[in-house]
């Protein structure tokens, strides 16, 4: 009987264990939806990469010159999720576009999303970035923001600096 119950503890710890490991899970459909759905809801026509993440240029900014994944930039933005919730923003307590600095970093520093989409604005370029989980933080919890969530990111590129 003794060995009965300790094998059973034993049974009882190692599952709890096992179920205790850090499991990725892929988001990419579900993510594919929310993103598709949203464009919908908000009458947004928007560009697809092979990727998944999509685009929309509203102006494509001046200049001869694009950023590369080397680049060092300054960008203008704000993050949120689908529901409207902002998580993040460069300049949270500016009131008006011209007190707007921005937030400076190589390309090589961030996301795959912007890695991908900050280059297809030139400065003065300003757009929107929906970015599948896959392309941000992927499906573990970072920073407040959870795993799995599908990030859209209003952005102006002020300069590549």
């Amino acid at each position: 009987m003794k060995h009965l119950i300790l094998t059973l503890l034993s049974v009882v710890l190692l599952s709890s264990c096992a179920s205790d490991k850090d499991e990725t899970k892929d988001y990419t459909a579900q993510n594919e939806q929310e993103i598709v759905d949203y464009l919908a809801a908000n009458n947004l026509t928007a560009e697809r990469n092979n990727s998944g993440l999509y685009f929309i240029i509203e102006e494509q900014g001046e200049g001869e010159k694009f950023p590369e994944a080397t680049s060092n930039v300054t960008v203008v933005y704000r993050g949120y999720y689908t529901n409207g919730n902002t998580f993040d923003e460069s300049d949270p307590d500016a009131e008006t576009e011209e007190e707007k600095k921005g937030a400076s970093f190589g390309l090589n520093q961030v996301i795959l999303g912007w890695k991908e989409g900050i280059p297809k604005f030139k400065p003065g370029g300003k757009g929107k970035l929906f970015i599948p989980a896959h392309l941000g933080y992927g499906s573990h919890n970072y920073n407040g923001i959870p795993g799995g969530s599908v990030l859209i990111f209003d952005i102006t590129l002020k300069s590549i600096n």
